[in-house]
């Protein structure tokens, strides 16, 4: 479904943060990306949701070239990118953000919501909430269904159990494994490794910018080398 071929990439003329890189992932995967700070795993999905263009290789989602496309235009090619902040607008209610989600496809909102209430109960309950008031899991929650008013064939999750608290965490990994299991493909960023390598498929560990490794999440979780350099042992 998505392949990255030799991405060069940064955020200035001579800033390379990407310096090769490459992944494939397939329908219905849910692959992770792990590693140190500072590897460029937050700039490769970048890169894959338009907000970087690529220096150099080739980015194809299923079977297109999509590197350097505008990030609506990614959108509506069936990607949905899920940052790690700023991902909700907090004015806005519940409800209203949904709305501002499905702006690809106007004719489809009311009943996109209707659905997305359904698959969120905690959602539906705070519809009329603003979403500054959510806890940090249910604004998460939010994010990911903003992101699935899109109806996208991919998303990229940038970070999700960032600040969450270990139960909030947990209870979210839940909810990306259930979505996964309806056959949502899903490429994640996460710093909480051992967990995210628990529900994957198959994982990337990236190394300053390059691959370092990749495989089946259990074989990496398993290794020792990996446990120990940057799984916290």
């Amino acid at each position: 479904m998505l392949s990255v071929t030799n991405v060069v990439a940064g955020y200035g003329a001579h800033d390379e943060v990407l310096k090769g890189v490459g992944m494939t992932v397939a329908e219905r995967e849910l692959v992770v990306l792990i590693g140190p700070n500072g590897a460029g795993k937050s700039t490769l999905l970048k890169s894959i949701a338009g907000f970087l263009k690529p220096r150099e290789g080739a980015i194809t989602f299923e079977g297109k070239p999509i590197g350097g496309l505008k990030p609506r235009e990614i959108t509506r090619q069936g990607i949905a990118f899920v940052p790690q902040e700023a991902n909700v607008f907090p004015s806005l209610s519940v409800e209203a953000n949904l709305e501002v989600g499905g702006y690809v496809d106007r004719r489809a909102t009311k009943g996109r919501i209707h659905e997305t209430f359904g698959r969120f109960p905690v959602l539906a309950e705070r519809r009329a909430q603003e979403a500054r008031t959510l806890s940090g899991g249910q604004r998460q929650m939010l994010a990911m269904a903003m992101a699935l008013m899109a109806a996208p064939r991919l998303m990229l999750l940038d970070e999700p159990s960032a600040g969450l608290s270990p139960a909030a965490a947990q209870e979210l990994f839940a909810l990306i494994k259930g979505l996964h299991a309806a056959g949502m493909t899903i490429v994640m960023v996460e710093q909480n490794a051992l967990d995210a390598l628990e529900i994957a498929d198959r994982g990337y560990l990236l190394v300053d910018g390059s691959n370092a490794r990749e495989g089946r999440a259990s074989a990496l979780a398993a290794d020792a080398e990996v446990r120990h350099a940057f799984l916290g042992g």
